[in-house]
């Protein structure tokens, strides 16, 4: 499997997956931001991911930002929005992928 292919892969399986328990949970209580943001900090183990993937997606953002400046990357706010919808999940893969076809691209000029 090329890198490409690979990075694809990984975005679409941090679509899916995640979703997979949002969705049920959004079925049940609706869009209730509120309710989100207690369930998520409901306990100790619950805050601690969740933290962690607000500080990841901090920082992945900052990555895409400088990252793709400095490759001049067109459309740097996909993966960053990507990651505001959905999650690091599909937002890191999503960069890579974006990426790797500019690299590939730049390998061939």
């Amino acid at each position: 499997m090329n890198t490409r292919r690979f990075y694809l892969s990984l975005a679409l399986l941090g679509l899916f997956i995640p979703n997979s328990a949002f969705w049920p949970w959004l079925i049940s209580n609706g869009f209730d931001p509120e309710r989100f943001v207690r369930d998520l900090f409901d306990n100790g183990v619950s805050a601690f991911f969740g933290l962690d993937v607000i500080l990841s997606a901090l920082a992945l953002s900052g990555f895409v930002l400088i990252e793709g400046r400095r490759l001049g990357l067109h459309r740097r706010w996909i993966p960053i929005l990507a990651t505001c919808l959905v999650g690091v999940s599909l937002g890191l893969p999503l960069f890579l992928y974006q990426r790797q076809i500019h690299l590939d691209r730049a390998a061939v000029r």
